[in-house]
């Protein structure tokens, strides 16, 4: 499976060349304050199944064991990875040239979620992450 994406202003390209998994939609007050939104949806792939083909992103260390992209032009968030999963990488799903691709799985930490934020989507909930339970 071959995946495309990028920024908002086409500075930063990137390609994914893997099926993806564990694609979330994530409620942790830490991504939506990075995005300013109330939440994000998020995929996993193998890290060596993705690059940036074009343009540089900016490195963020949003805590001691992650670090995220975003286009240093426009600001849009692209990955996210987490040092205890050296192997895998997350990408913003909606960072997507054709997001519709690489549908939701489940919710995660949906313990953080806003009460005012009700999906009724149907999918699995998880209160951490889908490891945890």
């Amino acid at each position: 499976m071959l995946l495309t994406g990028g920024c908002h202003c086409g500075h930063v390209r990137y390609e994914v060349q893997a099926e993806p998994f564990d694609s979330t939609v994530c409620h942790c007050a830490d991504c939506r304050r990075v995005v300013a939104a109330p939440v994000v949806a998020w995929f996993s792939v193998p890290r060596t199944a993705f690059r940036f083909v074009s343009g540089e992103p900016k490195r963020y260390a949003s805590s001691e064991p992650v670090l995220r992209t975003f286009c240093p032009d426009c600001g849009t968030p692209l990955t996210y990875q987490h040092h205890d999963y050296p192997d895998d990488i997350d990408v913003a799903t909606c960072s997507l040239d054709a997001p519709e691709r690489v549908p939701p799985m489940h919710h995660t930490w949906t313990s953080h979620a806003l009460p005012w934020v009700v999906v009724a989507d149907g999918l699995p909930r998880y209160p951490q992450d889908a490891t945890d339970g």
